[in-house]
């Protein structure tokens, strides 16, 4: 994909400038990638509560995160005030996502990677879905692709039926949709007690130790994204590193050690991945977390 590709520069400034240098990847390229992968983006974004990462130079340039709907939003965008548990200001009107409109506005404010939260604005705090972040202390995917299989395993056992897609970057994020119901501080200590008896089982892999010097090379089982406006990059994100690599939703059966996460980028995804869609019934899917609960006690 080249900053000629055909595509409507409409709604996107400055649409040549490029973002990944290497690849020659431009503004332009991420905002039509975006409009083709939109029908498989929107169901993880409708209604759903994001956290902005504005990267308005790119690959190269410096970042910042922000919470607060930007004044420069289309009219009408939608939005959802959440009251602030601390800091100075008593609120937050957080962006909802769910048109490609507001999509593409984002992509115009430097927002490469899609951060979503749990909860969708109709229903928050409680959300649909519990998310497991495993992170290679290694830096090796192969690590995190061993780790993900074990968690597999442990949520087999609580008869959850799970969903991996790699993070975009060295890690492996684990997905389990359940049935909204429960809020995001019980679903985080479900969460919590899953990692913490997986890491007990096989300490020389897993660790839930925060300290990232007592982790090692360790695979960090992190729970913490099923915080209330806790947020992780959606599937058919992409991520703001080298390559352009995309959050792709997998097959268990292709969660193998020699499985490269950046073969899967910016400029191969919809053809590499044209007709899979490993995560077609996710939203289907939905489980009763109280059974799993008490199957964990």
């Amino acid at each position: 994909m080249a900053s000629t590709t055909k595509g409507r520069a409409r709604g996107i400034s400055n649409p040549d400038k490029i973002f990944w240098p290497e690849e020659k990847y431009t503004k332009l390229d991420l905002a039509n990638f975006y409009r083709e992968v939109f029908p498989m983006l929107r169901p993880f974004v409708q209604d759903r509560i994001l956290t902005l990462e504005r990267c308005p130079d790119g690959l190269k340039g410096h970042c910042f995160y922000q919470k607060e709907k930007p004044e420069s939003m289309p009219e009408g965008t939608p939005a959802k005030r959440i009251a602030n548990a601390t800091g100075k200001r008593k609120s937050t009107n957080y962006v909802l996502g769910g048109s490609i409109e507001t999509q593409i506005a984002l992509v115009n404010l430097g927002c490469i990677a899609v951060h979503v939260a749990g909860s969708r604005g109709e229903t928050f705090p409680k959300p649909d879905w519990i998310c497991f972040d495993l992170d290679p202390g290694s830096g090796k995917f192969s690590d995190a692709a061993e780790a993900g299989c074990l968690l597999k395993h442990s949520l087999d056992r609580l008869e959850l039926k799970s969903f991996p897609k790699t993070s975009g970057s060295r890690g492996l994020h684990v997905f389990v949709p359940i049935r909204v119901g429960p809020s995001a501080e019980a679903v985080l200590k479900f969460a919590e007690r899953v990692v913490s008896k997986l890491a007990a089982a096989h300490p020389k892999l897993l660790t839930t130790e925060h300290s990232i010097a007592a982790r090692g090379k360790r695979v960090y089982l992190d729970p913490f994204r099923n915080g209330s406006v806790q947020t992780v990059v959606s599937p058919y994100s992409v991520r703001r590193k080298p390559h352009a690599p995309v959050s792709a939703p997998l097959a268990w059966s292709e969660v193998e050690q020699s499985l490269n996460p950046s073969d899967f980028n910016l400029g191969n995804f919809m053809k590499e991945r044209s007709g899979k869609n490993p995560w077609a019934d996710f939203f289907a899917s939905g489980q009763n977390l109280k059974s799993a609960e008490d199957n964990l006690n």
